[in-house]
């Protein structure tokens, strides 16, 4: 059988007597579209974290691909992952192209498609010979995305990607992360706090609280009242909104 593009087994994450991260076994199978959603400190970015090591667990273990992210260097882990924050960092000082760019000439690898890169976050073409300055925010975004994408990983992970975003932009860049997921059959893991946006965009909602996952389960099953009472309330924030927002409109 093939492994999991990712796995967490029995991982926690101590900081002195807290937990942020409690004995959380996790499998992301090749393909799947996850959304990890909690709210502030329920433990879910430092999760993710683990899996390129800007976190180590205290006790535990994270596989990539059924190998120990630990064997081999961290540097040689990153390009096989393609990492997105919620603060993007590029590059102030170079531009657009360079900045996408920089992990494949790091590693040594060919200099990527950049104009297949733009097209494909929906960039134009002339955005190569900008600087990071001279973009909106959701297009730094689609640009941090597509140095995400340069060395050909397949593995996406997005930490709260789109939370600076206005709700326009972040709703296209929601829909344009899904087109490109089936696009390029990626495995995408995006945590979010906002479980509007996991339902819509996910294959497979796992929710956190205090360190621990309470619920994994498919949107259709969440919206109809599966998950727990955690999860049940996190559904129910949309929910209520779309029962005002109708009540507006009748």
């Amino acid at each position: 059988m093939q492994p999991p593009a990712l796995a967490w087994e029995q991982v926690t994450k101590l900081y002195g007597d807290t937990a942020a991260v409690d004995d959380v076994s996790l499998a992301v199978a090749a393909g799947s579209f996850v959304a990890l959603v909690g709210t502030s400190g329920s433990g879910k970015s430092t999760l993710l974290k683990m899996a390129n090591r800007l976190i180590s667990p205290t006790h535990g273990r994270v596989l990539l691909a059924g190998e120990d992210v630990t064997t081999g260097p961290a540097p040689a882990l990153r390009r096989r992952i393609g990492y997105v924050f919620q603060n993007i960092g590029l590059f102030p000082h170079m531009t657009v192209a360079d900045n996408i760019a920089i992990g494949p000439r790091i590693a040594g690898l060919p200099p990527p498609d950049i104009a297949r890169l733009l097209d494909l976050l929906e960039l134009p073409r002339d955005a190569a010979a900008r600087m990071p300055a001279e973009l909106s925010g959701g297009q730094r975004q689609r640009v941090g995305i597509a140095r995400a994408l340069a060395p050909g990983a397949t593995l996406l992970l997005l930490d709260e990607a789109f939370g600076a975003l206005d709700p326009v932009t972040r709703d296209a860049l929601g829909r344009r992360l899904r087109d490109l997921h089936d696009e390029l059959s990626l495995t995408t893991m995006l945590v979010t706090h906002d479980m509007a946006e996991a339902l819509l965009l996910a294959t497979r909602v796992v929710v956190m609280t205090n360190g621990r996952i309470v619920a994994d389960e498919e949107p259709a099953a969440l919206l109809a009242g599966s998950g727990g009472t955690a999860a049940q309330a996190l559904v129910a924030v949309p929910r209520d909104q779309a029962a005002r927002l109708a009540a507006m409109a009748g």
